[in-house]
């Protein structure tokens, strides 16, 4: 039986040149990106921190963590931090939505909605612009986990569109908890 890992394997095995591998991992965080915005039309911002069943996470909080991982997988893993980075998120909007993090029900714990989603919007466009001119001999370049399928930077952007998608179903499941119509 092929495995999600073991077809990602295959497909690292079919010859293919570095630019179509970097443009489909684009193409799959485009996608996730696009998916994960239809899921947050509707949403009205005052729902943004409930919690639908107590201890379980908000939007607000994902929204949040999306941005970081983003951030972590796409620009930081690729190309280490630079000095402009603090530009995009602060250390403590990092430290709010990492990964361990547990999401807090009290907005004073956050930063604003608004700042939450200019984060998650210019962590994206970031990633786009370096992601147009991504230097691709870089691409098989060895790195630690998380990733998916190989542990190469390739395998980080892959991990980057995954990871969004799996939060895309955790808000589409804070969206019928809200009462919100599922939208596939």
């Amino acid at each position: 039986m092929l495995s999600i890992n073991n077809l990602f394997i295959f497909c690292a095995e079919i010859p293919m040149s570095a630019s179509v591998k970097l443009q489909m991992a684009i193409d799959q965080i485009v996608a996730a990106r696009q998916y994960t915005n239809s899921l947050l039309e509707d949403i009205d911002q005052k729902n943004w921190f409930q919690q639908p069943v107590e201890g379980i996470n908000h939007i607000a909080w994902q929204i949040g963590h999306l941005a970081m991982a983003q951030y972590g997988l796409v620009l930081f893993r690729q190309r280490g931090r630079k000095l402009e980075d603090t530009e995009l998120m602060s250390s403590s909007f990092r430290k709010k939505f990492s990964r361990g993090s547990t999401p807090n029900q009290d907005p004073e714990f956050y930063p604003s909605i608004q700042e939450i989603k200019n984060v998650y919007e210019r962590v994206y466009s970031q990633s786009m612009e370096e992601l147009r001119t991504y230097p691709l001999e870089q691409l098989n370049e060895p790195v630690d986990n998380p990733y998916a399928a190989y542990p190469t930077k390739l395998g980080c952007l892959i991990f980057c569109a995954h990871h969004e998608m799996l939060h895309a179903g955790q808000i589409g499941m804070l969206r019928r908890l809200l009462g919100l119509t599922p939208i596939r």
